[in-house]
């Protein structure tokens, strides 16, 4: 939502205009809060947000709420390590060979969760259909679930996603109104928070941040967005005119 698609997670990085626009519109909000599937040290980092000036209010809630940033702390809290993420750690790579996983398909280790990406394959979506269901087994067989994403699946704990994170956020800000923008399925979740709060008269605003890699948008999204913006850009350009229309507030 922050960060372009790019074939390497590692290297993704907030768009330049974030921090800057983020910078203008948090002393203006009640809370600024971003909800991720990466480790909450790792997002903070990337997204360039350690030390800046005006986000010292700014949280984030990593691996799906599992873990918690604090900028005007710079700690991140979080439970310990559920079990079955070490030892399925140590039997993915083999199974996958079992599998038949394709030449491309590849691991990434997020310390809390692992997720198996069909990008790099020859057939990034048919990849991904075939391993789904011996994926959900094994996370199965470890205590796991399986959280799907845009030719990635994430093999996590149960119980946390982006829905029950946003909400536990949101009540204990004892917010009344809620801006959020998602851009892959995990945001599926924080979507039906929202409009759970929207059906007991909570004010919110639901933003997709479409692709603009030449894929295609994911209706799970688009179709339920209130505003449907251009990528990264098209939110560095609602944060801006967001800031802007609360600024020029009597």
């Amino acid at each position: 939502m922050l960060a372009p698609i790019v074939p390497d997670p590692d290297s993704a990085r907030a768009h330049p205009g974030v921090v800057p626009a983020l910078q203008r519109l948090a002393p203006l909000l009640g809370a600024v809060v971003v909800v991720t599937g990466r480790p909450a040290g790792t997002a903070a980092e990337y997204g360039g947000f350690v030390g800046a000036p005006g986000l010292e209010h700014l949280t984030i809630l990593g691996h799906y709420g599992a873990e918690r940033w604090d900028a005007q702390t710079g700690e991140v809290h979080a439970p310990a390590d559920h079990p079955g993420v070490a030892a399925l750690r140590a039997e993915l790579p083999r199974e996958l060979k079992r599998m038949g996983a394709p030449e491309g398909a590849w691991i990434e280790d997020k310390g809390r969760a692992i997720a198996v990406h069909t990008r790099r394959t020859e057939d990034p979506d048919g990849t991904l259909a075939e391993l789904d269901a011996p994926l959900r087994a094994l996370a199965s067989k470890h205590g796991l679930t399986v959280e799907p994403g845009r030719m990635v699946l994430e093999l996590r704990p149960p119980g946390v996603d982006k829905g029950a994170a946003l909400t536990a956020f949101l009540d204990e800000r004892k917010a009344g109104a809620v801006l959020y923008v998602g851009d892959d399925l995990g945001d599926v979740a924080a979507y039906d928070a929202v409009d759970d709060l929207r059906s007991v008269g909570r004010p919110g605003v639901l933003g997709y941040s479409a692709p603009t890699t030449g894929e295609p948008p994911l209706a799970a999204l688009a179709e339920r967005a209130d505003l449907v913006l251009s990528g990264p850009p098209g939110v560095v350009g609602l944060l801006e005119a967001l800031s802007a229309a609360l600024a020029s507030r009597p």
